[in-house]
């Protein structure tokens, strides 16, 4: 068993496509259709349901996805901790997976711009911010980047934790122009300012309410009528759910740095336009007070407070 074959079947697992998941794994649909093949005679059971569109996980499929997901953390975590920082040479990061491709790629640029060049790595995102931040306790990460919104529950202790503000995003409710509801296309574009959503269910795309975004959207429901919705598919990764909110088959809460450029290609539509559906984010930058920091990480939390007070000024 290969642990390529395990970040396979969960790249497989969020997208629910085989060609969009062998695109991300930047190999061939062929190769990737085998692979899950060998992991699912590894195993001695089927995993996904060729029968269906979308993919779907069979009931092993399902029991087997944590397993995979805690074994794949496990063995990225194992290799950090054993590595020798000076064979290293790089700034790990803790990170919610989102932020690794909307804002980490864009700020870093601005961040090196007044820095010497470093060298990054993130450690595995290991599905919450509790998990994540024991990243910094241990010694795994040097700094925690993260959203944060108040009526999320962040347990933290500030006398050992210190954190910057470092941007801003919001949760805001798309799908593809077009959603299936009742086996019917139906236009998407304002559609839970038009549907009752106390009498008329709506096909929804979840994170589950461990994940940040499944708590934060807790927020949204309770302030709100009855939100009657099925779920129709389930998962910790906002850009899996993008692919699948692309397709048709249900409303999605997803950050707008996310989905900017497919709400102006016209690959997905906004819900709705009233703020009370959206939700504002702040994105943290987080560092332990207690562990001793090198000049290069003083020199990233000095620029990243400097940049964080240019951008507050500028607003």
């Amino acid at each position: 068993m290969e642990i390529k074959w395990l970040e396979d079947f969960v790249t497989l697992a969020e997208t629910s496509s085989f060609s969009r998941a062998a695109e991300i794994r930047n190999v061939t649909q062929p190769a990737f259709s085998r692979r899950i093949k060998q992991l699912e005679t590894w195993i001695g059971a089927p995993l996904i349901s060729r029968a269906t569109l979308p993919a779907e996980l069979t009931p092993a499929g399902r029991n087997f996805l944590p397993m995979a997901q805690d074994a794949i953390r496990m063995f990225y975590s194992v290799r950090e901790t054993l590595r020798p920082p000076s064979a290293q040479g790089l700034v790990r990061f803790a990170a919610l997976h989102t932020l690794t491709i909307t804002f980490f790629p864009i700020w870093l640029r601005e961040l090196q711009g007044d820095n010497r060049m470093f060298g990054t790595s993130f450690i595995a995102d290991r599905g919450g911010i509790e998990a994540n931040l024991a990243a910094l306790t241990d010694g795994e990460a040097d700094f925690f980047l993260t959203y944060a919104h108040h009526e999320v529950p962040f347990h933290l202790d500030r006398d050992k934790f210190s954190s910057v503000t470092i941007g801003s995003d919001r949760l805001i409710p798309v799908a593809a122009p077009e959603l299936r509801l009742d086996r019917s296309p139906v236009p998407a574009r304002g559609i839970l300012d038009k549907v009752d959503t106390t009498k008329r269910t709506l096909p929804y795309l979840g994170y589950g309410y461990s994940s940040f975004f499944g708590v934060a959207l807790g927020s949204i429901f309770s302030r709100r009528s009855p939100f009657r919705r099925q779920t129709v598919h389930e998962s910790t990764i906002s850009a899996g759910l993008k692919e699948l909110a692309l397709t048709g088959v249900g409303i999605c809460w997803l950050p707008e740095s996310l989905v900017e450029k497919d709400i102006s290609s016209g690959g997905l539509v906004a819900c709705s336009s009233d703020r009370s559906w959206m939700l504002d984010l702040e994105i943290r930058l987080y560092r332990s007070s207690e562990k001793s920091s090198g000049t290069t990480m003083e020199a990233i939390w000095q620029s990243s407070q400097a940049l964080a007070a240019k951008r507050l000024g500028a607003s």
